[in-house]
């Protein structure tokens, strides 16, 4: 997507659910690095396009962290996330081999 389709790339929420449950729920502004800041750095470096995507990391919520045990993904289950006004994927996790 081109940033004019986007509207303001600081403040859009991103979320992501396993079998229905949500585990991150974020926005673009709390991030360290602005968009503006992320988008020249990679620049320096390769061609970006639209389409292209940036991996930045993740918002609190990563299985990880979650109390009082972490949570590990396993065989079968649906991830599904969002970015606000751009999409969302669904994925569904499979065993290893």
């Amino acid at each position: 997507m081109t940033k004019d389709e986007v509207g303001d790339v600081q403040n859009l929420g991103l979320w992501l659910e396993v079998d229905g449950r949500r585990y991150q729920d974020g926005n673009t502004r709390n991030m360290i690095f602005g968009i503006a800041e992320l988008v020249s750095y990679v620049s320096r470096f390769m061609s970006l396009h639209p389409g292209d995507v940036i991996s930045t990391g993740t918002p609190a919520g990563v299985g990880l962290g979650q109390k009082p045990a972490p949570v590990y993904l396993r065989p079968g289950q649906t991830m599904r996330l969002g970015v606000e006004g751009m999409g969302e994927q669904t994925q569904r996790t499979v065993a290893d081999g």
